[in-house]
């Protein structure tokens, strides 16, 4: 589906940071079928995803100097003014991390933690809207937070963004759906005991054709795959998968596409 703009609190953008940037382009080129584009940057390496033409996301080197920090997917969120927003969510006890900074022409950016930890960025368009395609093959379609206490999120996102969340009926898990004007747009699930010492985070599904083959592929590109293809009932078949740099991202099979 193209997309011409994004409402306040809509997944808009997605961001690849990566220890190994050629790598890392090569193995989702070669997954996805997406072209890039190398941005001149003053300092590393940054370049933009895009489906036939039309841009998707972005990845960039992540600076030796940052060596501690591990390879990983961020989303980014659609706002109509950034410095109230801001202002909600140090007021909702999120924090933030950098900026907001000016993107030349293209928008203002900033990344922010919700009060469990989970990183996120808004971003605010100027001449930029962000991901031109959406919910369609080989494109963003999902938005997931993983958290230890729901309750606690919901009150922080309700207050920062124009959602509601509603309970879902997922078997053996607590899961339950962001909506905005009653249109889902991402999930929220509780992080179980037994899935170890996992941080509350924010996970990106990616609409494919086949999950089963995606994973296979992705496999033999050298990534490993951490939940294999599985069945969610009425909706579809998913697997979690982390590239080779240990970037974690899902790709799911949905019966209604």
């Amino acid at each position: 589906m193209k997309i011409t703009q994004y409402a306040q609190g809509h997944a808009c953008w997605v961001e690849l940071a990566s220890h190994d940037w050629q790598a890392a382009k090569t193995f989702y080129q070669a997954l996805f079928g997406w072209d890039s584009v190398d941005m001149p940057i003053p300092e590393g390496h940054f370049s933009l995803f895009n489906l036939a033409g039309d841009d998707l996301g972005a990845m960039y080197q992540i600076p030796e100097s940052e060596s501690q920090i591990p390879s990983h997917w961020r989303v980014y969120f659609a706002v109509d003014d950034m410095d109230a927003s801001i202002a909600a969510i140090q007021a909702a006890g999120g924090q933030v991390h950098m900026g907001p900074h000016i993107v030349a022409d293209a928008g203002v950016m900033a990344q922010v933690s919700d009060p469990q930890g989970a990183r996120f960025a808004l971003w605010q368009a100027k001449n930029h809207i962000g991901a031109r395609r959406q919910g369609e093959l080989n494109t963003l379609c999902w938005v997931e937070l993983a958290c230890k206490e729901p309750r606690t999120e919901e009150a922080f996102y309700c207050k920062i963004f124009p959602w509601t969340n509603s309970p879902s009926d997922m078997p053996d898990i607590e899961y339950s759906e962001w909506q905005v004007d009653g249109q889902s747009i991402g999930g929220m699930m509780t992080i179980m005991p037994q899935w170890g010492d996992i941080s509350p985070h924010w996970l990106l599904y990616f609409a494919v054709a086949d999950c089963d083959a995606f994973a296979e592929k992705a496999q033999a590109l050298g990534a490993q795959v951490c939940i294999p293809p599985s069945d969610i009932p009425d909706v579809g078949r998913f697997s979690v998968i982390a590239d080779a740099q240990g970037a974690t991202f899902a790709v799911i099979k949905l019966n209604q596409m």
